[in-house]
């Protein structure tokens, strides 16, 4: 998106009364996407390596091989500064749109186009159960792209942001012994610890106590301001109401709405109590 990339280095655009207004830039732009899986249901393990090589040389697809077709034709464009919610039913295809956004699933069908690099929760801050706390902060900011001096300047912030000593000097015990929840509050505050082109957060802020979601959200404003993009799914309604300003609702693989968010969600929550 050179052209793109051009319009962010400005910033502005005259006007033709040679007055300056501010452009949208766009960050991600999703257009007639279509992602299927190809699931290996039962019998799909049966036969001889050598029928396995003649079909795949014959370009022939296994009869125990189905196709799901987990997004259809989903269009949208999200610009720099949104925060931008994604809301449907488990199953509705919310986590694919992300993982599809973030490079890691191919589409079948269309094109995602990205200004600058999509970072997804848990993927760029990684976490090894095997290590301590305090290393995977470490290994995980320089994944991010942090230098030494960085992760060690913004090392006590993340660990405090996370709350995992609060109740004891839990970050110099290996990973494997934090609650699923301590796991995906320090994952998040690793990854919110660098401004992100694009980030993609799935369900991070379901885990922990009110007050870390608190503070989630108020981070999530923050990357916002600094000219992020931030894509959030949750099936928290509040959070994604006091977090995101526009919100789409994927239902079966479909976009049913993309809109304000209050206008949204109480369509969906209308959906969803059969009103």
């Amino acid at each position: 998106m050179a052209e793109t990339a051009t319009t962010e280095d400005r910033g502005v655009a005259p006007t033709m009364a040679g007055q300056v207004k501010h452009e949208r830039v766009p960050t991600v732009v999703v257009d007639d996407v279509h992602i299927v899986y190809k699931v290996h249901g039962a019998g799909a393990g049966k036969g001889s390596a050598t029928s396995a090589l003649s079909r795949l040389i014959s370009k022939k697809r296994s009869p125990a091989i189905r196709e799901v077709h987990a997004v259809r034709g989903i269009s949208f464009t999200a610009y720099r500064g949104e925060a931008v919610g994604l809301i449907g039913s488990n199953g509705s295809g919310k986590s694919t749109m992300l993982a599809a956004i973030a490079g890691l699933l191919p589409t079948e069908k269309g094109g995602i186009y990205t200004n600058g690099q999509p970072s997804l929760l848990g993927v760029n801050a990684a976490l090894m159960d095997d290590l301590t706390g305090d290393r995977n902060v470490i290994l995980g900011c320089l994944a991010m792209g942090m230098s030494p001096a960085e992760v060690k300047a913004r090392y006590d912030d993340i660990v405090e942001f996370s709350g995992i000593n609060d109740k004891g000097d839990f970050i110099s015990l290996p990973m494997r012994a934090y609650s699923s929840g301590m796991s995906a509050r320090l994952r998040f505050s690793i990854a919110a610890a660098k401004t992100h082109d694009v980030l993609l957060i799935d369900e991070a802020l379901a885990t922990g106590d009110q007050k870390f979601q608190k503070r989630s959200e108020a981070r999530i404003r923050e990357l916002r301001g600094e000219a992020g993009t931030v894509f959030l799914v949750s099936h928290n309604n509040n959070a994604i109401r006091d977090t995101c300003e526009r919100t789409i609702w994927i239902e079966k693989g479909e976009m049913i709405m993309d809109g304000e968010t209050d206008e949204v969600v109480k369509a969906y929550e209308k959906f969803n109590h059969g009103g």
